[in-house]
């Protein structure tokens, strides 16, 4: 009887021990919390930089999450035709956005506080090495997609002060693009995607350098990027002189 009711309370003792324990994750749910946190991280720095950022699509195998039949950028456009307004830097509002839907992208809308210039990603990889190599301020540059490099730059100008911006439509003109082959200037009326971000394919979104250095003026990058893409265009005669850019709408 003693030792029936000695092992009983031994028992009994372990039992609130055990209710305590709190279950182990898996490594897998580990991982997922570390890249959702990792996410909003870069997120929250590019809204700190400044720069403003709304939802975007998402890839669904090879589809698009908006489930467009046949949507002409897949993952790469926003989820709100009132994106230019939409977009905000305010970290609450990121946060609910980012945690409400963990497979979005995000977009920034440029020509506010930033422009970026959009280049072939070779030309744009030869344009950093010779910009860092001359002691030029490059700002946060990105690879988007496997094949372009993006350029992020203070803007050329504001609403307030018209005569010193114009829409990204006009650089996509066939008498321009002739020009700067190759080159997309993304400015008021326009978006780029954001790192970290996801495209059809296994694709990615990601910085080369990041949203903590400083935005410089696109006139310091424009020739030697201009040049690259010169360069690059002679060299492989694959860029389409009349091409528009991507985006000119939703």
């Amino acid at each position: 009887m003693g030792d029936s009711f000695g092992r009983y309370r031994g028992t009994e003792s372990r039992i609130p021990q055990w209710l305590r324990r709190r279950p182990k994750r898996s490594a897998g749910a580990a991982a997922l919390e570390a890249g959702a946190a990792g996410r909003e991280a870069l997120l929250l720095a590019v809204a700190e930089a400044g720069m403003p950022v709304s939802p975007a699509a998402h890839p669904v195998g090879y589809r698009c999450s908006c489930e467009r039949i046949g949507c002409p950028t897949p993952a790469r456009h926003p989820v709100s035709f009132a994106w230019q307004t939409q977009s905000t830097t305010d970290r609450a509002q990121i946060e609910r956005w980012a945690r409400n839907d963990p497979q979005a992208n995000f977009i920034t809308a440029t020509g506010m506080v930033h422009d970026v210039l959009d280049v072939p990603l070779e030309a744009g990889s030869r344009a950093l090495e010779r910009l860092l190599e001359q002691g030029i301020e490059v700002g946060p540059v990105a690879e988007s997609g496997g094949d372009r490099m993006l350029f992020f730059t203070a803007t050329r100008g504001t609403p307030e002060d018209e005569d010193e911006w114009w829409p990204c439509e006009l650089d996509c003109h066939p008498e321009t693009m002739d020009e700067h082959p190759g080159l997309r200037w993304h400015c008021r009326g326009s978006y780029v995607l954001v790192p970290p971000a996801r495209l059809p394919g296994d694709l990615t979104v990601r910085w080369v350098r990041g949203p903590e250095y400083p935005l410089p003026d696109p006139l310091t990058l424009l020739e030697t990027l201009t040049d690259a893409c010169a360069r690059y265009a002679g060299e492989t005669g694959e860029l389409d002189p009349h091409a528009v850019a991507w985006p000119l709408g939703r």
